[in-house]
Order: structure tokens, then C-alpha cells, then sequence
């Protein structure tokens, strides 16, 4: 585990994803294994109807097996995408199998806008959220763009309704021993990396 006391985030950052980026690609397969065989067939991801996921890159874990399990059951699937205006904002959009996609300005593949598609962050179930770093109370340390942040501040004002359901998706070298929170900063209610789950909040 990494002691995230004596840095940087920007330097935490670095060190985090260059351990995941030296993963092998078998070492990948099998962590997305991993992730799908804890989560396929969890009750939280069971009873999600409206479910958000994304595709990787830098290292990410793999979600896809989730993607085309939660497809296959007939869950509405939703990817986050990148508006061109204003460009900090980011907005959910369903997907279908078999659906091609275009890269965005940081070369992340996401569909082509299409408003009719897209549903309010507070209308989704559950969130499968990538990361860069994470503890075990919550804490999240993204890329640094703040779109997730940002798209779910408004949880900071509800006192009881607080859909959706956030869930980090890491491997376990990307584990911390805590993460320095910033007001801004959205806590998870777990993450569940390849080696297990980390729980922080009823799911």
C-alpha cells in the first residue's frame, strides 16, 4: 500500500498510475475477472435497473464484462460524456450492444451526443466509477478534471434521496492509506477492487 501522507496530489497521481499502467495485460484480464465474478452477482448490481459505467484507459480496470452482463439482463447501460459546451460538464448517456464509438478530447471513446439518450445523474441507480486512487473510507483520487465531483455535488444539499449509488472500480495496487479530502470532493460508498471490498457506507 502506498503512503499518500508525505505527497502531492499531483504526485500521488503520477506514482498511482504508473502502478497500474505497469500491469500486465494478463494481470488486466484477470483483475477484470476478478471485478466481474465479486460484483455480477451482488444484489446492489442485481437490483440496478439504470446503471453507469465507463471504458477504460491509462489502466483503468476493465468494467466491459459488467457492461455486457448488466446489457444482457436487460439493464439500461449508461457511459458519461464530455459536453463540447460547456466543456466542464459531463452527462450520462445510454448505450446499446453493439454501439461504436468516438474519442473525446482526452481520446476517451464515448457515443456521439444525442440528448434523446441521456438521463439525470440523480435517475441512476448505481455508478461504477473509475479512479486513480482510493482508501478505505471513501476516499476517491480521480485524473484531476473534477467532471464527476462536479456532477454530483448536488448530494451535498440532499438530506435523504441520494441516488445513485457510487461504486469505485480499482486494482489493489491503487489502494491508499488515506486520501487528503477536499471540500469539493464526493465520497464513495465503496470501492471493490480485484482483491476485494472496501465499504464505507450502507449499499
Amino acid at each position: 500500500m502506498i503512503s499518500a501522507q508525505s505527497l502531492t496530489r499531483p504526485q500521488l497521481r503520477r506514482q498511482l498510475r504508473k502502478a497500474r499502467k505497469a500491469l500486465s495485460q494478463s494481470q488486466q484480464r484477470a483483475a477484470a475477472r476478478d471485478i466481474y465474478r465479486q460484483l455480477a452477482q451482488h444484489p446492489l448490481f442485481r437490483r440496478a435497473r439504470h446503471v453507469s459505467l465507463y471504458l477504460p484507459m491509462d489502466g483503468e480496470i476493465d468494467p466491459r464484462l459488467l457492461l455486457r452482463e448488466a446489457q444482457r439482463r436487460g439493464k439500461a447501460t449508461y457511459l458519461p460524456v464530455l459536453n463540447a459546451w460547456p466543456r466542464t460538464r459531463m452527462v450520462f448517456q445510454r448505450v446499446r450492444p453493439g454501439e461504436t464509438f468516438i474519442p473525446n478530447r482526452f481520446r476517451i471513446p464515448e457515443p456521439r451526443i444525442d440528448r434523446a439518450r441521456q438521463r439525470t445523474i440523480w435517475a441512476l441507480d448505481l455508478i461504477l466509477m473509475p479512479l486513480v486512487g482510493f482508501d478505505d473510507e471513501g476516499g476517491r483520487l480521480g485524473m484531476g478534471g473534477g467532471f464527476y465531483d462536479r456532477s454530483l455535488a448536488y448530494l451535498a444539499r440532499r438530506k435523504t434521496w441520494r441516488k445513485p449509488l457510487l461504486l469505485g472500480l480499482a486494482h489493489e495496487c491503487q489502494k491508499v492509506d488515506r486520501l487528503a479530502q477536499a471540500s469539493w470532493d464526493v465520497p464513495l460508498h465503496g470501492t471493490l477492487s480485484d482483491k476485494g471490498w472496501y465499504v464505507t457506507q450502507t449499499l
